[in-house]
């Protein structure tokens, strides 16, 4: 499964992005805020877009 993360906090995206790779699952992109987790969604075309609600220019 192609997986695109979305979070503000670096380390919360690196640890999610580590379990994520861990438990067998692709991942894909990362983002920093909503505005580029839509820009790296129309790229790479995920399965599945793992969001926090709440970030800078554009919440999830």
């Amino acid at each position: 499964m192609r997986i695109l993360v979305a979070e503000d906090e670096t380390i919360i995206r690196l640890d999610l992005r580590d379990l994520l790779v861990r438990s067998g699952f692709d991942v894909v992109a990362e983002a920093r805020d909503g505005e580029e987790a839509i820009a790296l969604a129309r790229e790479h075309e995920p399965d599945l877009a793992i969001m926090d609600v709440k970030m800078p220019r554009l919440d999830g």
